[in-house]
């Protein structure tokens, strides 16, 4: 019995410490952007979420819903026929699972890819290009803590140049 009674204000007083801990994680996101890496079609999703804890490992997804235009180039560089082009849309997404440090906080960035062209393919005598890319709807989302970030904005890019440009991206 009177370990018991000596045993219960030790484990109170290891509660009352603890609780601080516990309450002082607060996730939340203190950045979020989007911008094209290099001079490519990939956007880069990059963010840092605070309050997280030291050595927790959170997963997030990086999402947008995202238009290419593929077209068929020959082999002078021009685009043979109007008809000859493809425009995919639909979602894209990239995950990734990161550990927070002793700050508590993860800086990181993940990449999204413009969608695929699918069975899409040119003639004999010319290259499958992609010609154009536009990511909309970008979020990051800490899909460990539930927390969303939206990156406003329509993120584009016209991947050829002169009259493959006024051609193939929309104005």
């Amino acid at each position: 019995m009177r370990r018991i009674l000596l045993a219960l204000p030790v484990a109170l007083l290891a509660l009352f410490l603890a609780a601080p801990a516990a309450l002082a994680a607060s996730p939340h996101f203190v950045s979020a952007s989007a911008a094209f890496q290099g001079s490519g079609p990939n956007l880069n999703v990059s963010f840092k979420e605070a309050g997280l804890g030291n050595n927790q490992t959170i997963t997030y997804l990086a999402s947008a819903d995202a238009t290419a235009t593929y077209a068929c180039i020959n082999g002078g560089g021009n685009h043979p026929s109007a008809a000859n082009k493809e425009t995919v849309s639909g979602p894209v997404s990239a995950a990734g699972t990161f550990t927070s440090g002793k700050n508590g906080s993860i800086s990181q960035t993940l990449t999204l890819f413009p969608p695929s062209a699918g069975s899409f393919a040119c003639p004999s005598g010319q290259k499958l290009t992609l010609a154009f890319v536009s990511y909309t709807m970008v979020q990051i989302e800490d899909t460990t803590n539930m927390l969303t970030e939206s990156i406003p904005g329509t993120f584009s890019r016209c991947l050829v140049t002169g009259d493959l440009a006024t051609e193939l991206c929309p104005a």
